[in-house]
């Protein structure tokens, strides 16, 4: 299923595989997700509506807090293995900052700028859910 949506004027487009199957995979704009829904999916009913507005249901992803843009954010829900910086700690651009598992796959974040770890907002353990943020690197 391919639909096109708009969340705060953003145009989006998206394709949707199979919704019976686990994870459900969704390309947005040629990257690809897996979902993983808590409950069984079903369709919405789709009331009429005014083009270019948003679904009530429909909400943007969280954004990092005020002040900050040097935020890391999860690019995929998952559990935190290891963190592997503390504040305090300066990072270089490719330096491993924690690992995340996701369907038993480990994949290491990584920094993407040269600064200094000002906050760990994370856990070893911890869940964490798509674009929260994991620590923030304040730039050089």
């Amino acid at each position: 299923m391919n639909v096109r949506v708009v969340v705060d004027g953003t145009t989006y487009d998206v394709e949707i595989g199979d919704l019976n199957a686990r994870p459900i995979i969704a390309i947005v704009d040629g990257e690809r997700f897996e979902v993983w829904p808590e409950a069984p999916v079903t369709a919405p009913a789709v009331a009429p509506r005014e083009p270019g507005t948003v679904p009530a249901h429909v909400s943007s992803p969280p954004a990092p807090a005020a002040g900050e843009s040097g935020a890391v954010v999860a690019p995929i829900p998952g559990v935190v293995l290891t963190i592997n910086v503390k504040p305090g700690d300066r990072v270089v651009p490719g330096q491993e900052l924690c690992v995340l598992e996701a369907m038993k796959m480990q994949n290491s974040i990584r920094a993407r700028q040269a600064g200094v770890v000002t906050t760990v907002h994370v856990s070893d353990g911890q869940h964490v859910k798509h674009r929260q943020t994991l620590l923030v690197i304040q730039p050089d």
